[in-house]
C-alpha cells in the first residue's frame, strides 16, 4: 500500500506509518457517536451567577492575581469571511443597472452598507489608486470591481489575510484590527503584577510577517495607552496534527505528482500548541469574537469572574487531594469528596461499580480543569453543552458539537432539541496539577471523537479527517464547569456582513 517513498513523505511529516494506518481505519470505521443522557441546563450542569456572585468571584481573581496568559487560535486565512462575495465575484457581471438587479441578499446588504465598514476607506483608497472612483462605481452599479480590489492580491488581498489583520472597528478617527482588540482586552485581565501581558496568537508560516508588521505598527502605542508590556508571543500548527486523505473507497488520495496527501487536523491540532504553554492560568478565545472599548467592560468582569470560578474550584480540588494523601481519610470525609465530584464536578458514576475508592478519586480530581462560558442559545450555531454517558456507565459534562450527535436516533435528536444554551468559545483553564507541574494535555484526549468530513481537491472527491476538536474530544478527560455568560459577551464576526451589527458598529 505504501511505496518507500510514502514512508519517506510520512516521516518527513512527523508522523509514524502506524499513526497513518490508524488514521485510514478510521475512515472505514467511522467515529463513534457520543451518547447524550441530557442537555445540561440552568442549575443542571450550567452555574447561574447573580450580580453578586459575578463581582466576588472578579475580586478573587483580581486579589489572587496567578500567572496567566491569553491563548488566541487565529490561523488560517479570512476567506470563509468573503465566502459569499467571493461566490459573487466569480460569476458577476461588470455592470449592474440596479443593485435591486444582484439576487443575494447578502451582497446587497454589503453594498448597501458598504461605507458602514472599518475598512471603507482604505477601500476607497486602493481604488483611487489604481485610478477609480469609489462613488462612480456604486453609481454605475460596477461592484466586481470593487470586490476586486478588496479580495485580490491586486488590491488589499482581504480574501487571502488572516481575519487577525483585518479593519474590524472604526473608534472616533481610529481603524483598529481584530489583533489590536485582543492586545486592549488581554491588557484588562491578563496583566501580571509587573505590567507585563502575554498573549500567545496561533498562526500560520504564510501570515507570520503580516503578524510581525503590524505588532510593531501598535505595540509602543497600546504599551503606553494601557500601561502594559506586551510579551507576544507565536505558534503554529505541528505538520505531525496533519492527517492523511483518503478517497472515497479508502485508498490513498495523491496529489497530482504522486505525493500524499494530507490536511490540517482542524482546531483540535492545537491542543498540541497549548501543550507547550507553562502559565498558570489560560484564557482562551477565538480571534473573531472582540467588540470595541465602549462594550468590553462586560466581556471583562465575566472573564475575571470565570477566572476566579476556576481558582475556586482549583483550591477546593487541591484541598481534596490533599485529604486523600493523608493516611486516615474518615467515611464522612470520603463522602464529601464523593458529594462534590458528582454535584460541584458533575461526574456521576455509581461507587458499587469501584474497587479502590481513593485512587479513583484522587484520579477524577487531579485532572486539567476548564471553566467554560456558555451562552443562551438564540439561534447561533456552534456546540453546546451537555451531559455525556459513557461506555464504563459514568457521565459528565461535555461540549458536543452537531457532527458528533447520532441524527437518525429519535431520543438523542430530541436531547439535542431541548438545548438551551451553546459553546462561545470562552474558556478559562488550569493546566498544573496540585504540585505546580505541568499536566501532560495529550493523555486527557479522547481519540474516538474526531469526524470525516468531504472535501475535494483537482476536482477530485476526498475524505478528510479531523482531530478531537480543541474544546471537544481534545479536552474531553478534563474536569469541566460550564457557567453562564451573558450574550454581550459573544460577538463573533463569522462573515463580513456581521461588522454590521450593532455591537462592531
Amino acid at each position: 500500500m505504501f511505496t518507500e517513498k510514502d514512508i519517506k513523505q510520512v516521516e518527513k511529516q512527523g508522523l509514524t506509518l502506524k499513526e497513518v494506518e490508524k488514521q485510514i481505519e478510521r475512515f472505514k470505521k467511522g467515529f463513534p457517536f457520543l451518547n447524550l443522557a441530557k442537555p445540561a441546563t440552568i442549575e443542571d450542569g450550567i452555574i447561574h451567577l447573580d450580580d453578586a456572585e459575578v463581582s466576588a468571584y472578579a475580586k478573587l481573581y483580581d486579589d489572587s492575581k496567578p500567572e496567566a496568559l491569553k491563548f488566541v487560535p487565529a490561523s488560517g486565512a479570512a476567506s470563509r469571511m468573503f465566502k459569499f462575495l467571493f461566490e459573487f465575484y466569480s460569476q458577476a457581471k461588470n455592470q449592474y443597472e440596479s443593485i435591486n438587479k444582484i439576487e443575494n441578499e447578502e451582497v446587497k446588504k454589503f453594498f448597501r452598507n458598504i461605507k458602514k465598514f472599518a475598512f471603507y476607506n482604505e477601500l476607497k483608497s486602493t481604488l483611487q489608486s489604481a485610478g477609480y472612483a469609489m462613488d462612480k462605481l456604486l453609481i454605475n452599479g460596477e461592484y466586481k470591481t470593487i470586490l476586486h480590489y478588496l479580495l485580490t492580491g491586486e488590491g488589499m488581498n482581504y480574501g487571502d489575510k488572516p481575519k487577525a489583520v483585518l479593519s474590524f472597528h472604526q473608534e472616533e478617527n481610529k481603524i483598529k484590527t481584530a489583533f489590536e482588540e485582543h492586545l486592549a482586552e488581554g491588557a484588562e485581565y491578563a496583566k501580571n503584577t509587573h505590567g507585563k501581558v502575554n498573549i500567545h496568537f496561533t498562526i500560520s508560516p504564510e501570515h507570520a510577517t503580516l503578524f510581525d508588521e503590524l505588532l510593531q505598527k501598535v505595540k509602543n502605542g497600546y504599551e503606553q495607552r494601557l500601561n502594559a508590556q506586551f510579551e507576544i508571543t507565536y505558534s503554529q500548527q505541528k505538520p505531525s496534527t496533519d492527517t492523511i486523505a483518503v478517497d472515497l473507497d479508502n485508498h490513498l488520495f495523491r496529489n497530482e505528482d504522486g505525493t500524499l496527501l494530507f490536511r490540517p487536523g482542524g482546531h483540535g491540532a492545537l491542543i498540541e500548541n497549548l501543550n507547550d504553554l507553562t502559565s498558570d492560568i489560560v484564557f482562551i478565545k477565538n480571534i473573531d469574537n472582540v467588540v470595541p472599548d465602549q462594550l468590553k467592560d462586560e466581556t471583562i468582569r465575566y472573564k475575571k469572574a470565570l477566572a476566579g470560578v476556576l481558582l475556586a474550584y482549583q483550591e477546593k480540588i487541591y484541598k481534596y487531594i490533599d485529604r486523600l494523601q493523608s493516611e486516615n481519610v474518615s467515611n464522612e470525609q470520603l463522602d464529601e469528596i464523593v458529594h462534590f465530584i458528582q454535584n460541584k464536578l458533575c461526574y456521576t458514576f455509581d461507587l458499587a461499580d469501584i474497587s479502590d475508592n481513593k485512587q479513583f478519586l484522587y484520579t477524577v480530581l487531579n485532572r486539567p480543569i476548564r471553566v467554560c462560558g456558555m451562552v443562551k442559545n438564540e439561534g447561533e450555531p456552534g456546540g453546546g453543552p451537555f451531559w455525556v454517558k459513557h461506555p464504563d456507565n459514568h457521565a459528565d459534562l461535555q461540549i458536543v458539537e452537531k457532527s458528533q450527535i447520532n441524527k437518525n436516533d429519535p431520543e438523542q435528536v430530541d436531547i439535542l432539541k431541548q438545548s438551551t444554551h451553546f459553546n462561545p468559545v470562552d474558556l478559562v483553564c488550569c493546566i498544573k496539577d496540585y504540585k505546580g507541574e505541568k499536566f501532560n494535555l495529550l493523555q486527557y484526549r479522547d481519540p474516538e471523537t474526531g469526524f470525516v468530513s468531504k472535501k475535494s481537491k483537482d476536482g477530485k472527491d476526498l475524505k478528510a479527517q479531523e482531530l478531537p476538536g480543541l474544546w471537544n474530544g481534545a479536552m474531553a478527560n478534563w474536569n469541566t464547569v460550564f457557567v453562564e455568560v451573558p450574550g454581550i459577551t459573544f460577538n463573533p464576526v463569522k462573515t463580513v456582513n456581521d461588522l454590521l451589527r450593532p455591537e462592531h458598529q
